[in-house]
């Protein structure tokens, strides 16, 4: 009996079922339909518009981040030119280089808050 059962099987492994058959044209099919769909979207992504629109929002993501850094940075130089003033005038070293180089951070902050669209502009 178990020889029986060796031959059915290796005479099954030798003949591919109905079954076999039938999913070989499912992976055929299914590979033609992905292969189609690269194609597709491979065109639409080599179509020049889409790569200069992309090539605009960085740009403007780019300009946004320059601006944002700069107002921060001019807020801080202003604030320690201005205490640097005051010392000078005054003689009072390091106390308004320091008082003012705050104040200059703390503007540049609430700038960059501002231009960042975060806090709304209250009137």
């Amino acid at each position: 009996m178990a020889e029986d059962k060796n031959d059915n099987a290796s005479g099954n492994r030798d003949q591919p079922s109905s079954d076999e058959a039938a999913l070989s044209a499912r992976l055929g099919s299914l590979d033609q339909r992905l292969s189609e769909i690269r194609d597709s979207r491979k065109l639409r992504t080599d179509q020049p518009g889409t790569e200069s629109g992309d090539r605009a929002a960085r740009a403007s993501a780019m300009a946004l981040g320059f601006r944002l850094s700069s107002e921060l940075v001019a807020g801080v130089v202003v604030g320690a030119a201005i205490g640097w003033g005051f010392d000078r005038l005054l003689s009072t070293s390091p106390f308004g280089f320091i008082v003012f180089l705050l104040l200059g951070f703390t503007a540049g902050v609430v700038n960059v808050v501002r231009s960042a669209g975060v806090a709304s502009r209250r009137r």
